[in-house]
């Protein structure tokens, strides 16, 4: 019969078509991914961890509509290293960063940033970008300086906006910010973050020359909204490592006032290292609560936007408490009974608060003790949007930890390795046991202390004597790290 006198499909038999085709069950949709990273707060700062001197009610509450861990490690006692171990999966005995490496001196023109990550490295930005993500980074970057080959869009965001050298993020009043690579003025004339008071402690003038117009956190948190409005039709993973509340010791009068009458505080007249403050307490925890603060403007954003229920919402810390500058750890009880602050491997110095929401998908008001550290956040990630982690890494998914589930495959061990301080430091977890070691540059025999974690979390018992055998596995996971490029980031060896 010729084609033409062929009969046509009646539009019922279409409709029906179509509707079948509608019905089709949808792959869901990519959930959206914030990781927010505090730089020196420590274990004990939030309310979620026992503070009761600072108010962190967003976070807070944030705590409460999710997921709080309390063995949760960032990758390293200090900066630089620690965020390259949360973007590339290895910890600090194989990663290429191990330590702060500061190009270039304190000044604008002398701004050269950190060592830069090595052409090339693939990141968790580079990974969420393959995987279909707008990506962002806002906030202090710390490996790799203006026009270096370190520039956070060379290694997966799309978009960076904040301090490129974390030396000018040691003010929080800098002249510019950088933003894809191009220079962006702030409304702030330059003045040196490294002073000591020279007039009178008493006379709220002599602090005057310590801040600017423009305060670079609020800027920021600013921009990371307008970055929500601008990508909220599409899966997006925003990166927000903020500077607070690493010093100096500087924040808008209308934070300072928050805390009038909370404290009985002296003065702290500044060093070489950092910038004075009339009001050292309430300074510092008028930093912290205003950042709590933006992080509530964040969250409503996404409630506004209505991406609340697909958005998987993060925060944590790059390291410990700080030790200098004005800040008191032992008056705010920062590391929670922990030993140690920042530059130390003992826990104080290593265990962060983290926190974590995903309506829908982790139990509001959970909690969770599963040892988990920063190298762990690339497969993690992997494992939520559905895409395979690289190979190598050493990095497991925690994800059946967030989710609440019994599937949760454990560590046999965690490793840190620092160079700044104590002539060499490594630290080794394994289940119960912490295994600190100092000393190694020079000597290869230097002792190992063991602490049993379970009945000793602050560290006080050394009990290597008591268990030789556990002593020998620490030093065989110590041993087992790969040697740096960089002399010195090398120990002795036997």
């Amino acid at each position: 019969m010729p084609a033409s006198f062929l009969p046509r499909p009646r539009p019922i038999v279409l409709f029906l078509v179509l509707g079948l085709v509608a019905c089709q069950p949808s792959d869901p949709p990519l959930p959206n991914i914030i990781y927010m990273l505090a730089d020196d707060l420590g274990y004990g700062e939030l309310g979620s961890y026992g503070q009761t001197k600072i108010r962190t009610p967003f976070l807070d509450q944030l705590a409460a509509q999710g997921i709080r861990f309390s063995q949760h490690y960032s990758g390293s006692p200090v900066c630089a290293p620690s965020r390259g171990t949360l973007l590339t999966g290895f910890h600090t005995g194989h990663s290429q960063v191990r330590d702060n490496f500061e190009l270039g001196g304190w000044i604008d023109s002398e701004e050269r940033g950190q060592m830069s990550l090595d052409p090339g490295t693939y990141t968790i930005g580079r990974m969420l970008q393959n995987a279909g993500y707008v990506t962002g980074a806002i906030g202090k970057w710390g490996l790799g300086g203006p026009g270096s080959p370190g520039e956070p869009n060379l290694h997966g965001f799309d978009y960076f906006f904040g301090y490129l050298d974390q030396k000018q993020a040691h003010n929080y009043y800098p002249t510019h910010l950088w933003r894809n690579g191009e220079r962006v003025p702030l409304d702030n004339e330059y003045f040196s973050p490294h002073q000591r008071l020279e007039g009178d402690p008493a006379d709220p003038s002599s602090y005057e020359s310590f801040a600017g117009n423009e305060y670079s956190l609020d800027v920021m948190a600013d921009d990371a909204l307008r970055f929500l409005e601008d990508n909220a039709d599409r899966p997006f993973f925003l990166y927000l490592p903020f500077a607070v509340p690493h010093l100096a010791l500087q924040v808008p009068d209308s934070s300072v006032a928050e805390y009038d009458g909370a404290f009985d505080e002296e003065p702290y007249l500044g060093d070489r290292s950092y910038l004075p403050h009339p009001r050292p307490f309430s300074a510092y925890a008028g930093m912290i609560t205003r950042m709590d603060a933006h992080i509530g403007r964040i969250l409503a954003k996404l409630e506004q936007l209505g991406l609340t229920d697909n958005t998987l919402v993060m925060f944590t810390s790059d390291n410990g408490t700080t030790y200098t500058g004005g800040v008191d750890a032992d008056f705010f009880d920062s590391s929670g009974g922990l030993r140690g602050l920042k530059g130390s491997v003992y826990e104080g110095g290593i265990r962060v608060p983290f926190i974590a929401r995903w309506p829908g998908h982790i139990e509001p008001g959970s909690s969770s003790d599963h040892i988990s550290a920063f190298w762990d956040m690339m497969p993690t990630l992997a494992d939520a949007v559905g895409v395979t982690s690289p190979s190598g890494i050493d990095g497991i998914s925690f994800l059946p930890a967030l989710l609440g589930e019994a599937t949760q495959t454990e560590h046999t061990s965690l490793y840190w390795e620092y160079h700044g301080l104590w002539n060499g430091a490594q630290a080794v977890r394994m289940g119960r046991w912490k295994g600190v070691r100092l000393g190694g540059h020079d000597d290869p025999e230097a002792s190992i202390e063991l602490y049993d974690l379970d009945a000793d979390p602050a560290e006080q018992a050394d009990v290597a004597a008591q268990h030789p055998e556990v002593v020998q596995r620490v030093r065989s996971v110590m041993e087992s790290r790969t040697e740096s490029d960089v002399p010195r980031w090398n120990f002795a060896r036997r």
